[in-house]
């Protein structure tokens, strides 16, 4: 049996010669005994290609397969079509990586123009960036885009998903800054509330739509509030909803925020997936990660290249509005085959189909005994009920037919219909519901 050594011991010698040190037990030193491994790793032997693959497949078979599934709160069941995987699996978008020579990275630089026009197609707004690693960094980021000197507290209402509110509370805390809550009042925030918290040190202002419980805010209100104070307002927004609602720039926004997720990206265990980020004229300069910018090269024909990035690798530290230094591009670029494929009129239908179905299934679920809506707001396919019986019980009696439950909370569940849900399987779901809340 070969292995791989990195460094002859030539090489060993002269490092720790040149460390000053006796050997590699020297160089460690710092490290607790307790946490250093004294024998190696009881490792199995190799296999073989057909041994490997066997053992790959059994373990595959172990895998819960649902029929349906009905849990959303983030990431989202959509039909992915089949060329959408394949056109993004072609070898020429997953070999290429970091595309800093644009006279060797036309392709995989305007797969990044195509994907921001889409974006900025879709919500309205003047300009995107590449991606961000997923929906709650893109929330973060934009979050530090708004911060100004005298002006650095961010406003987040308590109906974002838990998730993004930690991230950028993680955020907020490495660099000294305030995230202030925005109370809730019946599943969407209470716009009397945020009018009190618009004090002279807000610097901006984030509304999750529809939110974390799949309520439909009244952003326009939110946001005029905010703009009333002088603060700036960051739409985080589930972008299969844009097909059918007003986009960011029709509600005031100045960031436009979320995942891209829903768009051919498979649930996958929750990744990986890609955070969009995109903002308005006045705010392009502060956006965060790599732009794609359109040009034209020696000879007058089209051309791609990076542009205006305001990141600590290409300018100085304390001047970088981020250290963000790469993004999910692959990602990115799914998303864009999606909606390349489908178009404005496809998605539109992929939009309605979710939105009726949920519709339907909540009326079905309303006519149990016992169960009710938790929130009387407006939604689109997500929803919340409370139940008469443990949530557990719930999930139990669905996953024994082969169906994903909706999220358990307390005293109810967080339901999510997509367009992959018929109409028979939601009544069969429906009726396993009943049975169980009947016990």
């Amino acid at each position: 049996m070969s292995h791989y050594h990195p460094h002859t011991q030539a090489d060993t010698s002269a490092m720790l010669t040149a460390l000053g040190l006796d050997d590699t037990d020297a160089l460690f030193a710092d490290i607790p005994q307790s946490v250093l491994r004294k024998a190696p790793l009881s490792l199995p032997d190799g296999l073989g290609q057909m041994e490997t693959l066997a053992a790959m497949e059994a373990l595959a078979d172990q895998n819960i397969r649902y029929r349906l599934t009905l849990r959303g709160a983030g990431c989202y069941d959509h039909f992915i079509p089949p060329l959408v995987s394949q056109l993004a699996g072609k070898e020429e978008f997953v070999t290429a990586y970091t595309p800093y020579q644009a006279e060797i990275s036309q392709g995989i630089l305007q797969a990044i123009f195509e994907y921001q026009s889409l974006i900025c197609a879709l919500t309205g707004m003047d300009a995107s960036n590449a991606g961000m690693y997923d929906g709650a960094s893109a929330a973060a980021e934009a979050a530090v885009m708004c911060r100004e000197r005298n002006r650095t507290v961010t406003l987040v209402s308590e109906c974002a998903h838990p998730d993004t509110l930690a991230v950028m509370r993680t955020y907020a805390y490495g660099t000294g800054h305030e995230v202030r809550v925005v109370p809730a009042n019946d599943g969407h925030a209470d716009l009397a509330a945020l009018q009190t918290m618009l004090t002279g040190d807000v610097a901006s202002l984030y509304i999750q739509q529809p939110n974390f419980f799949g309520i439909l805010e009244d952003v326009p209100a939110l946001f005029a509030a905010a703009k009333a104070n002088g603060v700036k307002c960051i739409l985080g927004a589930n972008p299969m909803t844009l097909a059918l609602m007003p986009s960011g720039a029709d509600v005031g926004a100045d960031i436009v925020c979320g995942d891209v997720q829903p768009f051919g990206i498979p649930m996958a265990y929750g990744g990986p997936s890609a955070g969009y980020l995109a903002a308005t004229a006045a705010m392009l300069r502060k956006l965060p990660g790599r732009i794609a910018g359109q040009t034209t090269d020696a000879q007058g024909r089209r051309a791609f290249v990076l542009t205006l990035q305001a990141r600590e690798q290409h300018i100085r530290r304390e001047k970088a509005t981020s250290n963000i230094c790469t993004n999910q591009a692959h990602c990115a670029l799914t998303a864009a085959a999606y909606l390349t494929y489908l178009g404005a009129r496809g998605l539109q239908a992929v939009a309605e189909r979710c939105l009726a179905h949920a519709h339907a299934f909540a009326q079905m679920l309303c006519q149990i005994d016992g169960v009710t809506m938790r929130h009387q707001g407006e939604f689109f396919h997500e929803f919340v009920t409370d139940l008469p019986v443990a949530p557990h019980r719930v999930q139990a009696a669905l996953e024994a037919e082969g169906i994903l439950s909706g999220l358990p909370l307390a005293g109810g569940m967080l339901w999510c219909v997509t367009e992959k849900a018929s109409l028979a399987q939601l009544q069969r779901a429906a009726a396993l519901v009943k049975e169980a809340c009947a016990q």
